[in-house]
């Protein structure tokens, strides 16, 4: 029974193997197809002068009898790299439909100059979230390729509910992290002296191994080339710390508690350099994919650590509250994952119609990302030595993730990353659901392939 694990792992793996050719990867949108074009021209792949003419063309179009639209969307914009200034005529706005149909924007000179009188003012700020747009629209062909411009009727305008629900999120997650720092004590940190191998070794699986997993599945699956942001929303969540889903499963797998609340903390406060250089490391390489590091390293800061400090002064401050408003604060976290996953899926039912791009291969990944996670957390530990108690919980570690972290660092990233279906976001949230049914076959199994005595529960 104790080669169970590593058994379960290779059959996963043979079954990806095995699978993979035969996955049917569906076509891109239009939309998709146009922005691959985009970008390609913008990073020199291609006649770097497609931006400059697209700006050009939109400008000498005679909108009069051009045909009225009326649609919630989002704004995006591709600019050449080294291109800090739309006055160069290489930014291109695109106004892109729930859909995935993408409209060239006609944008007029000197756009940061107009009053609050113009359609176009402040445009910017729709970066933010979902709009409403009504326009004009007319096609035009350049240079072989029929394209969709639109000129502004009205001013965008921003959706109440969309700008609300990740306010709250941002707020849910901020207070979550706060609850999780009003747990810690200096005898958390500490451990890591007295039982440094589990510490140091659930690190390099946090950080190293399943990132590396993420990469190795999303290759052979052929996210990486078919699907970029499924392919960076593995890497996001891989690279993202545990949280307090992971603590709750150890103590449920009866596993050493202690450990895991370090091993958190740790990766946590670890997550501030490693979630964006393991980011840059993997996807750096993408042609349509640029990290805007510094937005993950400020998100990081703001929504996970300036928090867990709050929290670790308060329970410094004040003790015994702080021990009565754990037991909330613990809840809070497991809500805040279930109001992003729900919320998150009812506001994107419609990209699920796209079984090929998140049918059997996605949902196969996510789960045996997850379970191998799991399995090899428990081979390492037990090639370093570290006893079956500890094991359970540098398992659990390794597999579960903060996935409310996750879904509302791709929430914020996504519009500016240009992230079509949402697929970032999709990602961290099915891992979220799938590993709470990887965490309760792996605590089955744990029975047999990692047997703890009574007196180590105590």
């Amino acid at each position: 029974m104790k080669r169970m694990g590593s058994c379960l792992i290779v059959a996963i793996i043979f079954l990806l193997l095995v699978v993979a050719p035969f996955i049917q990867i569906s076509d891109a949108t239009p939309g998709e197809a146009t922005y691959k074009r985009l970008t390609n021209a913008a990073n020199g792949k291609t006649d770097p002068s497609l931006l400059k003419k697209l700006n050009f063309e939109s400008k000498k179009l005679q909108w009069k009898d051009a045909s009225k639209d009326e649609f919630i969307g989002n704004l995006r914009i591709v600019k050449k790299k080294g291109e800090d200034s739309s006055k160069t005529g290489s930014w291109v706005y695109l106004v892109r439909k729930l859909s995935g149909d993408l409209l060239i924007l006609s944008v007029p000179e000197n756009i940061d100059q107009l009053d609050s009188s113009s359609p176009y003012f402040n445009l910017d700020s729709a970066f933010e979230s979902k709009t409403l747009f009504k326009l004009k629209t007319m096609e035009k062909t350049i240079a072989g390729e029929t394209y969709t411009f639109a000129q502004l009727v009205e001013m965008p305008e921003q959706l109440l509910m969309d700008r609300l629900f990740k306010i709250c999120i941002i707020l849910m997650l901020f207070f979550v992290m706060v609850g999780m720092g009003m747990t810690l004590t200096y005898a958390d940190f500490a451990l890591v002296f007295s039982k440094p191998r589990g510490i140091i070794i659930g690190q390099i699986l946090v950080f190293g191994l399943m990132p590396l997993l993420a990469m190795i599945f999303g290759r052979i699956m052929g996210f990486y080339e078919n699907y970029p942001f499924i392919f960076v929303g593995l890497i996001l969540i891989t690279a993202t710390p545990g949280g307090v889903t992971s603590n709750l499963m150890t103590y449920y797998g009866k596993g050493d508690l202690a450990l895991s609340i370090s091993m958190t903390s740790f990766s946590t406060v670890f997550s501030l350099i490693f979630t964006p250089l393991l980011l840059s490391f993997y996807c750096a390489n993408m042609p349509e994919i640029i990290i805007p590091v510094k937005v993950v390293i400020q998100t990081i800061m703001i929504l996970v650590i300036i928090p867990l400090i709050v929290g670790m002064l308060f329970r410094w401050k004040w003790s015994s509250a702080a021990k009565k408003a754990t037991p909330f604060f613990s809840a809070l976290g497991i809500i805040a994952l279930l109001v992003l996953i729900i919320a998150g899926i009812l506001s994107n039912l419609n990209i699920f119609v796209d079984t090929a791009r998140y049918g059997f291969a996605f949902y196969s990944v996510i789960f045996a990302l997850t379970l191998v996670g799991m399995m090899l957390g428990i081979v390492f530990s037990k090639i370093f030595g570290i006893d079956n108690f500890q094991a359970r919980a540098i398992s659990i570690e390794t597999g579960l993730r903060n996935s409310a972290l996750a879904m509302t660092l791709a929430l914020l990233l996504q519009d500016s990353m240009g992230d079509f279906f949402s697929s970032m976001f999709v990602t961290a949230g099915i891992f979220g659901l799938v590993m709470y049914v990887s965490g309760i076959i792996s605590i089955y199994l744990y029975q047999y392939i990692l047997p703890v005595e009574t007196k180590s529960l105590e």
